[in-house]
């Protein structure tokens, strides 16, 4: 019997040593040392000014402990730490991209809804959680969950894209593991609490990005009666009429081509002045930005339309979402247009560091982007483009479908 003990003890630790191996081998197969010299000398060559808010010696500090440790960290622990480094240059436009990372994903997403984190989209197998507020994973209470991921998200410019990039990094399998907030990549056990105070335990697997997006999903739709879009519209950009009044929405969601632009602009003035349209509506709420300069093509088109309230009759709507080249225009139209800004502060600022490019470490394949240009749109430094009018979305219209920052405006009409 001690023969047997000595024998199965042997065998687990040979099996132990040569996961070991295997784990050092996997970490190792990259070139770390290559990637982290080619992502600091681009970074410092290619940005429009790195240091302008971390100092040369304390990103220098930070990039050489993880230059001199790669051997014994895995590949994802050294993204993570990357993904911190480059959260210090405050730069939402410079950022480490996971989009060429094999990740994986739980099957939902979330918003921030009066100070809790609703479920807006999940698959149908799981609708049940639609619209409950996430508690917990694994036990740790999402207050902790999120904390710990706020410190690594990407693409964040001020305290309203902190809030949007956490609930979006929340979903990743990997990122949870590797800050030891699940104990396995592959599932996780969720609590959600419903609208009647009951709670939901739910074990979730992980699926692959493209498994979700060819999903059947269930998901928040929040509407208002008056406004109507059909559903085989390109929703990117387009414009429809708000009945019982003289207004047009027009939903900007994407960037097209300057040439795609001009001609939406064409058919839009078409229509205002056969209408006769006096109010305008920019939904920018969901847009995350593109060219700038196209965008001045949309103020251009409609500033030829007279019969519009120039004084009083332009609104644009913004929200956490309203990122990039999204805030600069904001922040045009408010000047071109005499445009009253309503919803939610924007996720960028106008004034920052903006246009963004990017390259990829060749051993890795990590995907580094970082700013070109420096705007200045606003008198208001380092802060949010503010709306005239804050209107956030509410709980008790969310569990009805409805757009609480639309409902609110056409009731002004």
């Amino acid at each position: 019997m001690d023969l047997f003990r000595k024998t199965i003890i042997c065998f687990l630790i040979v099996i132990a040593s040569m996961f070991n191996i295997m784990l050092a081998q996997t970490t190792n197969a990259i070139n770390w040392k290559e990637d982290l010299k080619i992502y600091k000398t681009s970074l410092e060559q290619k940005h429009i000014d790195i240091y302008h808010s971390i100092t040369k010696e304390d990103f220098l500090e930070e990039w050489f402990k993880i230059y001199n440790n790669v051997e014994s960290l895995s590949d994802f622990e050294i993204i993570l730490k990357l993904m911190r480094l480059t959260r210090r240059i405050n730069d939402g436009h410079t950022s480490v991209s996971l989009r060429n990372m094999s990740t994986h994903r739980f099957p939902f997403e979330i918003e921030w809804i009066e100070n809790k984190w609703y479920v807006v989209k999940t698959l149908n197998k799981n609708k049940q959680i639609l619209k409950t507020t996430l508690e917990s994973i694994n036990g740790i209470p999402i207050d902790t969950v999120t904390q710990k991921i706020s410190e690594i998200a990407q693409f964040v410019e001020n305290e309203y894209s902190l809030k949007d990039r956490t609930g979006r990094y929340l979903t990743i399998s990997e990122v949870l593991f590797h800050l030891n907030l699940i104990d396995a990549t592959n599932k996780a056990t969720f609590s959600f609490r419903k609208n009647n105070n009951e709670l939901i335990n739910l074990e979730l697997n992980t699926i692959t990005n493209d498994i979700w997006e060819n999903s059947n999903l269930s998901m928040v739709t929040l509407t208002v009666p008056e406004i109507t879009i059909p559903n085989n519209i390109n929703r990117d950009l387009l414009f429809t009429s708000i009945s019982d009044t003289k207004a047009v929405y027009i939903n900007f969601e994407g960037y097209p081509t300057f040439e795609e632009m001009q001609v939406f602009g064409e058919q839009l003035i078409s229509y205002i002045q056969e209408n006769k349209t006096k109010q305008v509506i920019i939904d920018m709420r969901e847009n995350g930005g593109g060219d700038l300069y196209v965008g001045t093509v949309l103020a251009y088109a409609l500033n030829l339309a007279d019969s519009i309230d120039w004084k009083n009759g332009v609104f644009v709507l913004t929200s956490h979402k309203t990122f990039s080249a999204a805030t600069s225009n904001a922040a045009l139209f408010k000047q071109l247009l005499n445009a009253k800004v309503i919803g939610q502060p924007t996720g960028s600022n106008p004034n920052g560091y903006q246009d963004m490019d990017s390259f990829i470490l060749p051993n890795s394949k990590l995907v580094i982007t970082y700013s070109k240009r420096l705007f200045r749109l606003s008198n208001q430094v380092n802060t949010a483009l503010q709306p005239d009018i804050i209107i956030n979305q509410k709980k008790s219209d969310l569990v009805n479908n409805i757009d609480t920052v639309l409902r609110v405006l056409l009731n002004r009409f």
